[in-house]
């Protein structure tokens, strides 16, 4: 039979005497529904019945047993399936995790982790699961609240070399060489190459120029030892063991109580064969953080190099209970306990048969008596769960003929397995027995954990375990404003934008350099690809330090942009002029916008919220004619060279009182001009004349030839029906305009008939037009 634990359809095709399907059935049912103790009374039944035994079903009245929190038991019964045919580690699974739940529960007082490997299923290990970064990370239970903005969001370590990216999120440069395509762990981006349609390899990422010196700046020192351990991890890997141990010792010299260091200079050591070191150096960091896996590990590393097996597996349990998901830890805590307690047996299905006992039953003398054995003493034991640790007595054993000799075919292989297995099995917590309670105030004081700390969300406990014992303090006497100065404007950056090229500028000073030139203007480097993508993004961080730092100059600096878009929304005073076409109320008015100053006019429309700006025609003389209309932006298309389309209509007309220019573009005071109100007779005339001209006006168009009429109708669309108040609009009937804007007049006519605000002078206008062009038309 293949060693593995068998699956429910498995097990019904099995066809075996005195196996019955349907009760398998029930108990596989009972199995999913959590009911563990009623699936593993049903396994044992089956297995009763019986004439010889079976492996498959030992394996399933393990695993329910396990998740029952019955380890004893459970060991008991993979002992016997053991027996039959070896474990193979992944086959522990369920064991393990019952074991570690026990752990993070009962010892260290953490809450429950819903994972895939603790859902009830056959045994198995957990597939795909990642170990979080923080991982890496010391966890300390005076960490302050505040988040510290120096870490980077993914090894959550001090920045080094800080990268960019263009979503506005900055990371070490080696985290995000980690991957060929870099993407932001924050909002899930990636970084684009210079290649349009391509995305950028990470040595297309330039470090920001700005954080980097401030972090050079602010935190000389730490920023050198983060940079002596990330040389010391390269050198490690490189298998240049003497030069990362120089680094490491270097650091620590800097740094001597940073547990982080000394976990990886445990690591160094461990893979130098010096378990010794790597032992004395990491026990203490457990001590002090008995809360982090990553140190947990390294120690269980150390003692497995060392021999020590029994201690080896507590602490890798001790990991895969700090952490369920950590897959790889939990793998080898499942190998671990398979070579130290289900060692190679031969096949005894004759003596199980018979019901002989075990040889985990066989050993529980040794395990009574080994209990307070001294190498169980010597195990040290996470601060403050060291006299909460779960002991086996007689009372966790099955009640049979327990001490009976085993048939010499049950013996274990060597000597060293029966003697330490019953120190591996006093470090398992027992569902069931009472904990050793301190009896004093004081020792219920050294046994609080400070895993109570911990929120409910589990998923969170890593990324807020992750932070520092308090944010770092930056020296007021660090910190100049003009370290935060925009080399365009001069002034404190606003709205800061980091470029590809790793520069920093205000958002506004780098889009009207954009508009001119498609390189960086401090190292000339093409930003033609960022152009096109128009990722102004703002850089997150560099925001953040200036908000918190120099809050002073910051609100001087907003007071100074929110007066300037004052000035910029003044919809009659300095009124950005568009010099180019005729514009007529209520009528469409795409524009091609391709000079910079008018890129700049238009977003700073957009900027404003008023969207609007002036359409005049020019004027030899004065510029612009002193005459327009008001137009309001709908739509903009951007071009990846920095070209726009613009879709705007008309709005209001308007009078030029006084010209001028702003950053190279034209502007003006301006009056609204609005047609002349007219009551009784007068407008009853006014009136028939409105209803007299637009039936020439309709009649003239419906006589139009069809490719002319198309053109009309694709360009200004339809014409607009007449209204039954000719004077309800402060501009006069919209079908005017539109009748203005397809006639065939030079620019001149049309800016006099633009210009009047009476609209009986407007429509005997039309009238004349009319009639020339009707005259004019070949027949």
């Amino acid at each position: 039979m293949e060693v593995r634990s068998l699956q429910r359809s498995e097990l019904l095709s099995l066809d075996l005497p005195g196996l019955c399907s349907e009760m398998l059935g029930v108990a596989e049912e009972a199995f999913k529904a959590g009911n563990f103790e009623l699936a593993a009374e049903i396994y044992g039944s089956q297995l009763d019945e019986l004439p010889k035994p079976e492996r498959c079903l030992y394996l399933k009245k393990g695993d329910a047993l396990a998740l029952a929190g019955r380890v004893a038991d459970a060991l008991d019964s993979y002992t016997k399936a053991a027996m039959l045919g070896q474990l193979c580690p992944v086959e522990l699974g369920v064991l393990v995790d019952s074991i570690a739940k026990n752990i993070r529960e009962k010892e260290l007082k953490l809450p429950f982790a819903k994972t895939k490997s603790n859902l009830p299923h056959s045994s198995g290990q957990c597939q795909g699961a990642q170990t979080p970064c923080s991982l890496s990370i010391p966890w300390n239970p005076k960490r302050s609240q505040e988040v510290d903005l120096f870490s980077c969001p993914k090894c959550q370590l001090l920045l080094l070399d800080p990268i960019s990216l263009i979503c506005g999120h900055t990371f070490c440069k080696k985290c995000l060489c980690e991957k060929r395509l870099p993407q932001c762990s924050c909002c899930k981006n990636r970084a684009q190459s210079k290649t349009e349609g391509h995305e950028a390899p990470y040595m297309d990422l330039k470090i920001n120029v700005v954080l980097g010196n401030l972090l050079e700046k602010w935190l000389c020192e730490e920023t050198k030892v983060r940079r002596l351990s990330v040389e010391g991890n390269f050198l490690q890997q490189s298998s240049n063991f003497l030069g990362a141990l120089e680094k490491f010792n270097t650091a620590l010299e800097l740094a001597p109580e940073d547990s982080l260091l000394i976990v990886q200079r445990a690591e160094l050591y461990t893979t130098m064969k010096n378990f010794k070191q790597a032992f004395n150096d990491v026990d203490g960091v457990c001590r002090k953080q008995p809360l982090w896996p990553k140190g947990h590990y390294v120690k269980a590393q150390a003692l497995s190099g060392l021999g020590r097996m029994e201690e080896s597996l507590k602490e890798f349990l001790y990991c895969v209970a700090l952490n369920p998901e950590w897959s790889s830890v939990k793998t080898e805590a499942q190998k671990l306990m398979c070579e130290m307690l289900f060692p190679a047996f031969e096949n005894v299905q004759a003596s199980l048969s018979a019901r002989a006992p075990t040889p985990y039953t066989r050993l529980k003398p040794v395990v009574l008596n080994t209990s307070n054995h001294s190498s169980v003493e010597d195990v040290p034991l996470p601060e403050g769960s060291k006299d909460s640790v779960f002991r086996l007595t007689k009372a966790s054993f099955p009640k049979s003929n327990d001490f009976t000799e085993c048939p010499e075919i049950c013996d274990l292989p060597n000597e060293k397995v029966t003697k330490t297995l019953g120190s591996a099995l006093s470090c398992l917590p027992e569902a069931g027995l009472k904990r050793k309670r301190s009896d004093t105030l004081e020792d219920l004081h050294r046994n609080e954990l400070p895993a109570k700390v911990f929120n409910n969300d589990v998923d969170s406990q890593w990324e807020e375990s992750a932070s520092k014992s308090q944010a770092r303090a930056i020296s007021t006497d660090l910190v100049d404003s003009s370290d935060f100065e925009c080399s365009l404007c001069m002034r404190l950056f606003y709205e800061p934008v980091a470029t590809p090229c790793g520069h920093t500028f205000c958002l506004k000073c780098l889009e009207r350099c954009l508009d001119h030139n498609q390189h960086c203007p401090l190292c000339k480097e093409n930003l033609s690809q960022y152009l096109a993508s128009r990722a102004y993004k703002k850089t997150l961080l560099t925001e953040e330090l200036i908000n918190r730092f120099l809050p002073e100059e910051v609100a001087e600096r907003k007071k100074l942009y929110d007066e300037e878009m004052k000035e910029l929304s003044n919809l009659n005073k300095d009124v950005p002029i568009f010099v180019c076409t005729m514009a007529f109320p209520t009528i469409p008015c795409p524009l091609h916008v391709f000079e910079p100053r008018y890129r700049l006019m238009i977003r700073r429309s957009m900027e404003t919220g008023t969207k609007q700006f002036g359409m005049c025609i020019a004027d030899e003389l004065k510029g612009f004619a002193d005459y327009g209309c008001m137009l309001q932006v709908r739509d903009v298309k951007f071009f990846p060279d920095g070209r726009s389309v613009v879709d705007t209509i008309g709005l209001s007309r308007f009078k030029v009182l006084s010209h001028g220019q702003r950053d190279g573009y034209n502007t003006a005071n301006i009056e609204y001009l609005e047609d002349k109100k007219v009551e009784g007779q007068e407008y009853e005339e006014l009136l028939q004349l409105h209803n007299a001209v637009y039936d020439q006006a309709f009649a003239w168009f419906t006589s139009l030839k069809d490719n002319l009429k198309a053109q009309i109708l694709n360009h200004f669309g339809p014409m607009p029906s007449k209204e039954s108040d000719p004077l309800a609009s402060t501009n006069g009937p919209t079908w005017c305009w539109w009748m203005l804007a397809v006639l065939p007049l030079e620019n001149k006519a049309q800016l006099t008939i633009l210009a009047m605000t009476s609209l009986k002078d407007r429509l005997h206008a039309i009238r004349r037009v009319l009639l020339f062009v009707t005259r004019k038309r070949p027949r």
